[in-house]
């Protein structure tokens, strides 16, 4: 029975003995690590942030009636360019009923005063000729007339305003004809033939009835996230990329950084502004979506490796990387980074064009891989 158990447990210990010979001689016989090797080139190096937005003209201006009524034509349409003055929509008035009868009770009133100062007036007239009265007494009488006369015609033109928004003297156009009051083109028709408009004053803005733009001072107008702001400031370089219109960049200058930022979907945006300069003849949409590429840092033509490449050391944090001086042997040597897009590093000094830097995570990298 003891010598059952002794032999396998001797047999035991050998297989163990055996399959660690083994693993130690596959070990051993696997190829050692050739760490590959890059070479800095040179390229332009852009450190940017993105904004998200669209472009918009630069002054929208808003035409609104100053009568109330009821659209009877329209002249324009979208995309037409116009001429300040030119004409937009001719209103036809609808009289209110209280206005109407305050302005024929004014009307009445007037002409019972004008009425009964000319009979008062040709009166003092008959007793001037006679001599009965003085100069002073008929020319009180017959200013009163005149004054009476003025106040029937101002009532009378007072009347024909309520009912039609205009009256004679004042133009066959004076308040039912709209017209532009600037040059560009033409955004926005809101309004149809038959549509009632209300009138612009102290206690309403009004209905619009066209939108006009100059559409050859356009802008980008978006927003960035309170992590970026800090990072932007005005004057800095834009690149604008819109998304209906291929291969094709825009330059701007930002312009404009909201002082007080918005709460959006949990997060603080603040709002910027970038004005389009030296834009081609391509024509550009109000109102289409695009990105601006705000650059913080550039620099062209520089020397460059990928950040990959760049090492730290654990307790001074300075950069460095290997650089080969033989087969399969490398050297340490500290670097003086400059610019970074994040993916490629500006090199100021360490390393000099044609060496080669030892990829040194190429291990890390097939261990993800797989």
């Amino acid at each position: 029975m003891k010598k059952g158990v002794t032999i396998v447990v001797l047999v035991f210990i050998a297989l163990v003995f055996c399959g660690s010979l083994y693993y130690l001689y596959a070990k051993n016989k696997q190829s050692p690590i050739v760490f590959e090797t890059e070479t800095p080139e040179n390229r332009t190096i852009v450190k940017n942030t993105i904004a998200t937005g669209n472009i918009v003209p630069d002054e929208e201006v808003l035409i609104k009636p100053n009568i109330s009524g009821i659209i009877e034509k329209v002249f324009i349409k979208a995309g037409d360019h116009i001429k300040a003055g030119d004409p937009i929509a001719q209103i036809r008035v609808v009289a209110n009923v209280s206005s109407l009868s305050s302005s024929q009770n004014q009307v009445t009133s007037a002409k019972i005063a004008l009425d009964n100062e000319e009979k008062i007036y040709q009166r003092q007239k008959t007793l001037f000729d006679k001599g009965v009265i003085s100069a002073n007494d008929y020319q009180v009488s017959e200013t009163a007339w005149k004054q009476a006369k003025q106040t029937y015609a101002s009532a009378r033109q007072g009347l024909d305003i309520v009912k039609t928004g205009t009256t004679a003297g004042l133009g066959n156009y004076a308040n039912t004809m709209i017209r532009s009051t600037v040059n560009g083109m033409v955004l926005d028709v809101p309004v149809k033939v038959g549509n009632q408009v209300i009138e612009s004053n102290n206690f309403n803005e009004g209905t619009t009835i066209a939108t006009l733009a100059d559409v050859g001072r356009m802008i980008f107008v978006g927003k960035v996230d309170e992590s970026e702001v800090g990072r932007i400031h005005e004057n800095l370089p834009v690149e604008i990329t819109v998304g209906a219109i291929e291969n094709k960049k825009f330059d701007a200058v930002l312009n404009y950084i909201a002082p007080k930022g918005k709460t959006e979907n949990g997060a603080i945006q603040f709002e910027i502004k970038g004005a389009l300069k030296n834009r081609d003849t391509t024509f550009i949409r109000a109102g289409l979506s695009a990105n601006a590429s705000i650059i913080l840092d550039k620099a062209e033509n520089v020397l460059s490796i990928k950040e990959a490449l760049v090492q730290f050391d654990p307790k001074t944090q300075k950069p460095f990387a290997e650089i080969m001086t033989g087969d399969q042997k490398f050297e340490r040597r500290e670097l003086e980074l400059g610019v970074s897009d994040g993916i490629y590093v500006q090199i100021k000094n360490g390393v000099k064009a044609g060496e080669k830097i030892k990829v040194w995570n190429q291990g890390l990298q097939k261990e993800s891989g797989k």
